[in-house]
């Protein structure tokens, strides 16, 4: 396990940056002075509470709808631990051991906030399990998005408590006893409120919010360049793309994918071939159109980086303990405005993923291609070219689509009618990565045939950022022209290429960086 740097938690939330490091990266965590100061002092309030004869919800009475009964001091312990046990009820397969780092590390911020009364050491004991590189199992189904993710947290605090199964930083699975002993962390012994603490967050669904949007800023910059690349391979004009055309319809998004586009087409000897030997007045839509489309998800992904940024300084939790001693029960934990804009990327990027897999059909097909053989093919018929990696494109394209139904309009009752109306955020979340991940392939399929029809224009030069992005692809292992081939490889070879910003690495030393 490598690690990379250190994330200091403090009482007023955290950065998508680091949710991003602590996840992916590996970083370190620490409890800043200010937060253990916070901890100890809501501690205290909690403490109070539990020695005095009235119930407390969460401190000394049942939760959801059995909250109604008063738990003795006797029985305190056992009902935390109880309601550990019982909501880690999910099933199905294991999620993505980043997804678990975020919703560890976003309890922990919580946490931290002093808003939850959750002792120093539980603090610290979660910390300590992040920094050992201790993964909980969590599992695909079990939240509803509302009350927080329960099951998926509850799996996470079952670890804590050295119960259950978790992965070791050797990606081996063991018992979570063991993992806690080889590491030199002791078990947790829940305390008043604390079980309930752990378990009451949408830190899971707003995990997956911040590393999708940090996965599509990287997308849309891509689309730009893939959809640069095929305006140029069917000669089209860039002339639509000149800033005072999109000045006069100020959406901020659209603005930047035209400049991109721009960016990258600069220096092109192809483009403004549309009166030539097939006249044309204007480009399909699926050119002209591009920045119109890629501008609105760019600007739905400015309004949930709003959201995300308002739920990463939150502190979420119920009840919570407030400055002046009291401990309140609320609503915070209800996941719809995370939910929301989950569904709202999801669309955006289905729409993303269609428009790119039509300019890639346009590059294929010889009635429309303006002079490009069919489906690129080295001696069509005798070759298929790219024909089937447009229908991988198109199966892409068409899952995306149903991805794009949000969850986030449905409920489902729980709880014997106390929960009746759930977020059904983490869903949302979970058909995100699966739309996030598809339109990584769709856009390296257009990459792959663009790159493909701007090598087959003999005696054009294209842009130099072009030759950068054709050259780089090449070293990367996605082939150009040629007779048909074993063609998996080299569409694994371009995803790998789009992935891990190889693709933009190419274009940014031509073009500056891109928006």
């Amino acid at each position: 396990m490598h690690s990379v740097g250190t994330v200091a938690l403090g009482t007023s939330g955290t950065t998508a940056a680091d949710v991003v490091a602590v996840a992916r990266g590996n970083a370190r965590v620490e409890l800043s002075d200010e937060a253990r100061t916070a901890l100890a002092a809501s501690r205290e309030i909690v403490d109070a509470l539990a020695a005095k004869p009235d119930p407390v919800y969460g401190v000394s009475t049942g939760f959801g709808a059995l909250a109604s009964r008063h738990i003795g001091p006797d029985l305190r312990a056992q009902l935390q631990r109880n309601i550990v046990r019982s909501h880690a009820a999910g099933m199905g397969p294991r999620v993505e051991r980043e997804v678990v780092r975020a919703l560890m590390f976003l309890r922990l911020k919580t946490v931290c906030s002093g808003h939850t009364g959750v002792r120093p050491e539980v603090a610290q004991t979660m910390a300590d399990v992040l920094n050992a590189g201790i993964t909980p199992v969590v599992h695909e189904y079990g939240s509803l998005g509302c009350s927080g993710d329960l099951a998926p947290l509850s799996h996470c605090a079952l670890t804590l408590m050295g119960e259950g199964d978790a992965e070791g930083p050797d990606g081996e699975l063991r018992p979570a006893g063991e993992l806690l002993a080889a590491h030199g962390i002791t078990p947790v012994e829940l305390r008043e409120k604390e079980g309930l603490a752990l378990l009451n967050g949408t830190d899971g669904m707003l995990g997956m919010l911040v590393m999708a949007l940090a996965d599509l800023e990287k997308l849309y910059k891509s689309a730009d360049v893939t959809a640069a690349l095929t305006l140029e391979a069917l000669l089209g004009t860039d002339k639509v793309l000149a800033p005072e055309l999109h000045a006069i319809r100020p959406h901020p998004g659209q603005a930047a994918s035209a400049a991109n586009m721009l960016a990258v087409l600069a220096g092109s000897g192809l483009t403004g071939h549309h009166q030539d030997d097939a006249p044309r007045v204007q480009d399909a839509y699926s050119v002209r159109c591009a920045p119109q489309v890629a501008g609105a998800g760019r600007d739905t992904m400015a309004h949930a980086r709003t959201v995300a940024e308002r739920e990463l300084a939150a502190a979420v939790d119920n009840p919570v303990v407030l400055p002046d001693g009291r401990v309140e029960s609320n609503g915070n934990f209800h996941g719809a405005p995370v939910a929301y804009v989950l569904d709202f990327l999801a669309i955006a990027a289905a729409d993303l993923g269609s428009i790119a897999e039509r300019r890639t059909d346009r590059l294929l097909d010889k009635n429309r291609s303006h002079g490009l053989p069919p489906f690129l093919a080295d001696d069509a018929g005798v070759d298929s070219g790219l024909m089937i990696a447009q229908y991988t494109q198109a199966a892409l394209v068409s899952e995306m689509k149903r991805l794009a139904v949000p969850a986030s309009a449905d409920s489902i009752p729980s709880s014997a009618m106390q929960e009746d109306h759930v977020s059904m955020g983490w869903s949302a979340a979970r058909k995100l990565r699966t739309a996030v991940d598809n339109l990584t392939r769709v856009v390296a399929i257009e990459l792959y045939a663009a790159t493909r029809a701007v090598e087959l224009r003999e005696g054009l030069t294209p842009a130099p950022a072009t030759r950068a992005v054709i050259e780089a692809a090449r070293k990367a292992g996605v082939e150009g022209p040629g007779p048909d081939r074993f063609l998996a490889p080299d569409l694994a070879a371009a995803d790998a290429f789009v992935r891990s910003g190889g693709l933009l690495a190419a274009v940014e030393p031509v073009t500056g960086p891109l928006a």
